[in-house]
């Protein structure tokens, strides 16, 4: 028998859910699928995004910038408009790398999200 993977999810370490919960609910422009204190999820056309409030559980975690959460979006203009709405600050600037319009940003819990976006070539 062969062993299959599938991704189907991930999460970040927050640490206030409240605060984290607001802050991706406007990101995302829909409200939290499932709500706890601990972890809460956002389903993203089926993906499950998790937010774990890890200290709640006193469970250590070493955060840094080795996992790098990230989203596509059809409209850069618009993403970069809800970052400046929601005071992120923009660490990795829009930068086309290949085919795409990268930028990354910083949440409300200190995480930094990658946010792409495919190059309009019929632009161009």
């Amino acid at each position: 028998m062969k062993l299959n993977f599938q991704i189907n999810s991930l999460y970040i370490c927050v640490k206030d859910m409240e605060r984290a919960i607001k802050f991706y609910e406007s990101l995302l422009g829909q409200e939290v699928t499932e709500r706890d204190e601990v972890y809460s999820v956002f389903s993203i056309n089926g993906f499950r995004y998790g937010l774990f409030a890890n200290e709640k559980v006193k469970q250590a975690k070493i955060c840094g910038n080795t996992c790098l959460p990230s989203f596509t979006v059809n409209d850069i203009e618009l993403i970069q408009e809800k970052l400046q709405q929601l005071n992120c600050p923009i660490v990795f600037p829009l930068t086309v790398i290949g085919k795409n319009k990268v930028l990354e940003f910083t949440d409300s819990e200190g995480n930094d999200i990658e946010v792409t976006c495919p190059v309009d070539l019929s632009k161009e």
